[in-house]
């Protein structure tokens, strides 16, 4: 699809900076642009790279103020990075999606699915399923007794979704992802051996969720494992049961949140982040990545780093402090062996 600079703009709502007529019908990364195609610059450290580009159209933020010439039309926007997403999300919307059931899938004869499915091969619905409409469920997913699905939702293949859970709208689950499998939940007894306590619950996944590659969502004990409205998890990344994340939280790679842990909306964690259990974390706290907390985060907004956890900049100033500490313990034992001197001691 050829798209000009003119068109562009009016669907991003952008203002064009150069020739209006300029057409593209590719994307191409700044530093490596070619003609014909469309990039955009949003972080600084990609600022040289638009001299330079081949690319014939650039989105920039309003702010961006060129040193030099720049060749590329610019488009000018609030933000570009949402731009150009709100932008490619336009073109895929625009690609025609599948539809159907493929043979051979399993679809009992109790679930409900409602207008304009597609439901790839050796697919498995179970009992009592309720699906929305234009939900799309890639080959080899299970999705098990009793689970409701709502409206324009993707699910990869190899999604399992456990019986009992809920998926509200327009959710995206990648392949691999787990929903509803157990709780860890063990009883040790007076010999060391433990008793399994059965996981009673569920997940509840609300509206507007996406779910990372090969990320597990354990089911409540009791009551639910939740994810807010808005949350995105990353791949490979561990919810524990009961958990509850508030909304428009995110959560990137390899973290992991154990049980009972409340989490805030507007939080921000960074990869091999952790949480330990029966926690609270207040609205807006972000994690830096290996961060690990063990005690409630009470302060809206805190920025935290380090093992165990504290603010950031209280990190950094120990951090400076502990690579000058092979200095400090020489000056130290220098400092004994005066006062020794001076007591007479040598």
């Amino acid at each position: 699809m050829e798209l000009s600079a003119k068109q562009i703009a009016e669907l991003i709502q952008g203002e064009v900076v150069g020739n209006p007529d300029v057409t593209i019908n590719n994307v191409s990364k700044i530093e490596d642009g070619k003609p014909g195609t469309i990039s955009f610059l949003s972080n600084p450290k990609y600022t040289q790279y638009i001299y330079q580009t081949k690319a014939s159209v650039v989105i920039v933020n309003n702010t961006f103020e060129p040193e030099k010439k720049v060749s590329a039309t610019m488009i000018r926007v609030p933000d570009a990075y949402s731009a150009v997403a709100k932008l490619m999300q336009m073109y895929l919307d625009s690609k025609p999606r599948k539809t159907g059931v493929e043979q051979p899938s399993f679809v009992s004869e109790t679930a409900i699915i409602g207008d304009f499915p597609y439901i790839g091969a050796f697919a498995y619905i179970g009992e009592n399923v309720k699906i929305g409409n234009n939900v799309s469920i890639y080959p080899n997913t299970y999705i098990g007794d009793n689970v409701t699905i709502g409206d324009n939702n993707i699910l990869y293949a190899g999604v399992k979704i456990y019986h009992n859970c809920v998926v509200g709208d327009n959710c995206i689950l990648h392949a691999g992802a787990v929903v509803g499998s157990d709780g860890f939940g063990f009883a040790p007894d007076e010999n060391n051996e433990y008793t399994k306590i059965p996981q009673l619950g569920n997940v509840v996944i609300e509206d507007n969720c996406e779910i990372g590659a090969n990320t597990a969502l354990d089911r409540a004990t009791m009551g639910s494992t939740v994810l807010k409205k808005g949350v995105k998890l990353d791949n490979f990344v561990q919810i524990a049961h009961n958990v509850e994340i508030g909304e428009n939280t995110v959560i990137a790679a390899m973290s992991g949140v154990a049980g009972s842990t409340v989490i805030g909306k507007n939080c921000m964690f960074g990869g091999h982040a952790g949480v330990v259990g029966h926690l609270t974390v207040a609205d807006g706290v972000k994690m830096g990545a290996y961060t690990g907390i063990a005690s409630s985060v009470k302060k809206e907004g805190a920025v935290m780093r380090g093992t165990p956890a504290f603010e950031a900049r209280a990190f950094t100033r120990s951090w400076i402090s502990l690579k000058s500490l092979p200095d400090l313990v020489k000056e130290v034992r220098v400092l004994k062996q005066e006062i020794k001197k001076l007591k007479g001691e040598e």
